[in-house]
């Protein structure tokens, strides 16, 4: 490829996917019809807009088409595509709207947009086998303190300030659903994917505590130790029983 049409197609892919004024760019046209170059911008900007309208569907319902076209032309001119598979176009739209709140009505929806990225992200994750409690059973004592888990390749630990799971799942069910406002409710959300299904529920601030050690690469013994520290004597037994419900879960792959 010559440096001469190397350069005319970065050019002309710049003049398609960046805002500004690129007619000098153009031949005039001899009939007086538009360059097609903005038939080009219009189709690109619109299959984004289309993408994101598929990445984040209850967004879409709770703005509705005219406002949600307008975050979408403005997420679309600050966070251009960068991925090759349309597919992941709008993992910057939460960071896009704490920079700009003013896009959206209300602050709740950016911790909606967070739980729809998590969901349709553990929809399309990696396929894994799943831990089983009785392999752990089987294991000599001795074995547990030095135990590491190794999560679900779709497991994801959400921090949310509004408590958004009752409008993700009355608008899922009900485009026409009459919400009221998301309540003030920090709190953590966990998100994964068990028999080709979404789950997801929140959890008490303890048990995020443990699962986001258990995620680092923590040992057993080093989950009791520090639930023991933070939350008495009695934390040792409970760290079991959570271990216990996130096996059963399906939201450990293995060990480390």
């Amino acid at each position: 490829m010559s440096a001469s049409l190397q350069c005319q197609q970065q050019a002309f892919a710049l003049a398609i996917t960046a805002e500004g004024d690129w007619t000098g760019l153009l031949r005039p046209s001899s009939d007086g019809k538009p360059p097609l170059l903005h038939l080009y911008r219009h189709a690109y900007r619109s299959r984004l807009t289309e993408a994101l309208r598929e990445n984040y569907p209850v967004l879409h319902r709770v703005l509705g088409d005219k406002e949600f076209d307008r975050v979408a032309a403005a997420f679309v001119t600050a966070c251009p595509s960068r991925r090759p598979s349309i597919r992941w176009f709008g993992d910057e739209l939460a960071a896009f709207l704490e920079r700009e709140p003013q896009q959206i009505p209300h602050p709740a929806l950016i911790d909606l947009v967070r739980m729809e990225w998590a969901l349709g992200i553990a929809f399309d994750g990696a396929e894994a086998p799943v831990l089983r409690v009785n392999a752990l059973t089987q294991l000599p004592a001795e074995d547990w303190p030095a135990l590491r888990f190794r999560p679900h390749p779709t497991l994801a630990l959400l921090y949310l300030d509004w408590a958004v799971e009752a409008l993700w799942s009355a608008v899922s069910a009900d485009p026409e659903a009459d919400t009221d406002p998301p309540e003030a409710l920090p709190h953590h959300l966990l998100v994964w994917r068990r028999d080709q299904r979404t789950q997801w529920r929140s959890v008490t601030d303890e048990e995020a505590e443990l699962l986001a050690a258990c995620l680092t690469g923590k040992p057993f013994a080093e989950l009791c130790a520090a639930a023991v520290e933070r939350h008495g004597d009695q934390a040792a037994a409970s760290v079991a029983g959570f271990l216990r419900v996130w096996v059963e879960s399906g939201m450990l792959s293995g060990l480390r």
